[in-house]
């Protein structure tokens, strides 16, 4: 498939509010929510961050589908399949008094302080620093991002001409700092803990069902990372597929998730160019289930060892061996 790289900045909905499709390795078009020609009951827009090392995950959650809005933490091991800690808040009819930024990259300071929960994103550079405090929780966490490129898609739904889905996804960044729970402190050490922004603005049909899986390591001693995903829209000219090596981006097409009906026996990712083969070994099911007024969502974040291949543009294979991160699959009603 023939995918449209943007390299020119523009905007993400033209003059009529339909999305201009495509992808991007860096912030280059530009989201503006006032251009959004659809109801505001539809407008959906989240900043996902996730910390995770070799056993243990930290999750900040901090968005909103107009008429619900969550903020919020998931602090786990995946590997003993345990909670450390688990709590969120849910807001009615936020609509757009959260103030999400309209750029992943641009310097800004998102916080949320209501209610005995503070959460704070502050972002200046390649720094991103990562607050939450809630009773006797306290996480303060770094990302450094080293990786200058990344996977930016703007793309369709069929269902409606004004359906979008604009999404920033960064992968690799050092992630180091501590948490304190439950009377224990825990520890991201950068030699081996990374993190990853989700970063998500879109008016999305009621009902969704998608496949994500995102996941950074140590392959060779060299950092590699991974965003493979289908479900989302209509990715004719854009898929968010990409692989990263070495500070660069490599585009793949097509990709396919598959599992069984038990969630904890073997997920199998493949490309259709032959180009990626991994197996996923699951550790742990991390599922949520969210049924809030008009919101009816399931979704199985599935984590484990992913083994396997990648290849890489220039025809490199880089063996994936030991690595951990996850894959869902989500069906959502929103």
């Amino acid at each position: 498939m023939e995918q449209k790289l943007f390299t020119v900045p523009g905007p993400v909905l033209d003059e009529r509010g339909r999305p201009v499709p495509g992808y991007s390795t860096r912030s280059v078009l530009r989201y503006d929510r006032s251009a959004i020609k659809a109801s505001p009951f539809r407008i959906k827009e989240w900043d996902f961050y996730q910390v995770s090392d070799r056993e243990k995950c930290l999750q900040f959650t901090l968005g909103h589908a107009s008429y619900a809005g969550q903020v919020g933490i998931m602090f786990f091991d995946f590997i003993k399949g345990e909670w450390i800690a688990n709590f969120d808040k849910l807001l009615a009819f936020p609509f757009g008094s959260l103030h999400m930024p309209q750029d992943a990259e641009a310097d800004h300071t998102l916080t949320y302080d209501k209610g005995g929960i503070f959460m704070q994103y502050r972002v200046q550079g390649d720094t991103r620093v990562l607050c939450c405090k809630k009773g006797d929780f306290d996480a303060e966490i770094t990302l450094t991002r080293e990786n200058p490129e990344s996977i930016v898609i703007n793309i369709p739904f069929d269902q409606k001409p004004t359906q979008f889905y604009y999404n920033h996804k960064i992968n690799c960044m050092r992630a180091s700092g501590r948490v304190r729970a439950g009377g224990s402190e825990y520890v991201f050490d950068p030699a081996e803990s990374f993190g990853l922004l989700d970063w998500g603005r879109g008016v999305w049909p009621f009902h969704n069902e998608w496949f994500w899986s995102n996941g950074t390591g140590l392959v060779e001693g060299e950092v590699f990372g991974f965003n493979l995903g289908c479900g989302f829209g209509n990715v004719s000219a854009a898929t968010e597929n990409t692989l990263f090596w070495r500070g660069a981006a490599h585009k793949l097409g097509k990709v396919s998730i598959t599992h069984e009906a038990d969630f904890m026996k073997r997920w199998r990712l493949a490309d259709e160019a032959g180009r990626l083969e991994l197996v996923m070994t699951p550790t742990w099911d991390r599922t949520t289930s969210t049924k809030v007024l008009f919101i009816d969502n399931c979704c199985h974040q599935v984590f484990g060892r992913f083994d396997g291949f990648a290849v890489l543009d220039d025809g490199t294979r880089v063996e994936v061996k030991e690595l951990y991160a996850f894959a869902e699959h989500a069906v959502n009603n929103w």
